[in-house]
């Protein structure tokens, strides 16, 4: 438990970093963004290929890629009951709220707290390449039919393969399968890039804080507490019920499981209400709450739950 303690204060600490220099305007208005663009293109894939070159694959893809998935679409699947008993959102806006009760933060927080907290990057690599080659795409699709009355398949298909991330943890996956081991004149660069990118983004997102203000009249707030409270609340409880009792897990899988599972919303979901100027503040609400009630979700669980 001291580990876990001293993972997220470490996490905490980075972040409260951001969040002054962020007040005090160093890197300009548009530190966030270009801290943000360098951590997605450059050190997080680099973190993840040296991850998962080194990881034990029947550890990533095991009964973790399943119950997030489980979890994920049960979270997201009550959003969209609930949406369409209650609030009577139009579908794009019922897509969004469906993405910030399900889709987590597996880059800018689930990488740190997969480092710190559960002890390897490769815990959070299964989540990942889920959303980015399944969910996301998904959603797209649904969001391109009902907002704009046309799909774009190509753009689509592709989607997946033009994200770096993704295109690094199958080159992580594909050396680790074949057994080649790399010499350190190739390795090593990647390890010292991989390296920025827990402290990269964590200081872009303690930024992005500044100024935020939820909530606000005209913003959506049912569908938003909605989306907050089966994010931070349900998902994490279908996971262990899904984990405990669906697959047997104890120990530091039912841990990983759990936590994963109740990261916040990830920043892709705004960018997708962006994209489509469809439930923009319904997003950013939802991803801006979500990642403050984290804190005291993944702390309750790590009391619970840690090893």
């Amino acid at each position: 438990m001291g580990g876990v303690l001293t993972g997220f204060g470490i996490i905490a600490f980075v972040i409260l970093v951001g969040y002054v220099a962020g007040r005090l305007r160093i890197g300009g208005p548009t530190a966030p963004f270009v801290l943000n663009r360098i951590a997605f293109f450059v050190t997080n894939p680099a973190l993840l290929f040296v991850t998962l070159a080194r990881a034990d694959l029947h550890v990533v893809f095991s009964a973790q890629l399943l119950v997030a998935a489980v979890a994920a679409v049960v979270s997201a699947g009550l959003f969209v009951a609930l949406s369409r008993a209650f609030f009577q959102a139009p579908a794009p806006e019922t897509t969004i709220g469906a993405l910030g009760a399900g889709y987590v933060n597996a880059n800018n927080i689930g990488l740190p707290v997969a480092v710190y907290v559960l002890g390897s990057a490769s815990f959070v690599a299964p989540v990942l390449l889920l959303q980015l080659i399944v969910f996301a795409p998904i959603a797209l699709t649904i969001l391109d039919t009902t907002s704009r009355g046309a799909v774009s398949v190509r753009s689509i298909l592709t989607q997946p393969v033009r994200n770096p991330m993704i295109i690094a943890s199958l080159l992580g996956i594909l050396v680790d399968v074949s057994g080649l081991k790399l010499p350190d004149a190739v390795l090593k660069p990647f390890e010292l890039l991989g390296g920025a990118a827990v402290p990269l983004v964590l200081l872009a997102f303690g930024m992005s804080l500044v100024g935020a203000r939820p909530l606000q009249a005209g913003a959506g707030r049912a569908s938003i507490v909605t989306a907050v409270v089966l994010k931070s609340a349900a998902m994490p409880l279908v996971a262990f019920a899904v984990a405990r009792f669906g697959f047997g897990l104890s120990g530091q899988s039912l841990f990983a499981a759990v936590a994963l599972a109740a990261l916040p919303t990830a920043q892709n979901v705004y960018n997708f209400a962006a994209r489509y100027e469809r439930g923009m503040a319904v997003a950013r609400d939802v991803v801006l709450l979500t990642t403050i009630f984290a804190v005291p979700s993944l702390l309750v669980i790590a009391a619970l739950l840690a090893p």
